[in-house]
């Protein structure tokens, strides 16, 4: 276990069963903002990043979900999220890319647990 970070390991484990929730019930939808997040800290935030060649071959499994794209508009309402919710705009570009989506849910550690924001509820998958 990391000695920075002890409850890596739980971390880990609770990310891996929401992944895989996610995948077991379909219907996911997932960012571009979520997946260049995710490429940069996998190859490069990490201790032990993975090769870049691996990184790639996880960024095409997740092109099996719902991948959204946010546009000029959705940029507009991140803006206008950010105004009424107090976020920062890139959470409020989270939120606003989940609403063009559909989603109902969004998985977030960084906004607050069982808050609604524009319809949609937070839930942070690390809590108990």
């Amino acid at each position: 276990m990391d000695q920075c970070c002890p409850n890596a390991g739980d971390r880990h484990r609770r990310a891996a069963q929401a992944i895989r929730q996610l995948w077991d019930t379909g219907g996911a939808v997932i960012s571009i903002q979520v997946l260049q997040e995710f490429y940069v800290n996998v190859t490069r935030k990490i201790a032990a990043p993975l090769p870049l060649t691996e990184a790639r071959r996880l960024i095409e499994a997740y092109r099996a979900w719902q991948v959204e794209c946010p546009d000029t508009e959705a940029i507009l309402r991140a803006s206008e999220i950010q105004e009424r919710n107090r976020l920062s705009f890139w959470g409020a570009m989270i939120v606003a890319t989940a609403l063009q989506g559909g989603a109902t849910i969004l998985l977030s550690e960084d906004l607050n647990h069982s808050q609604v924001i524009e319809s949609i509820r937070v839930e942070n998958p690390f809590l108990h």
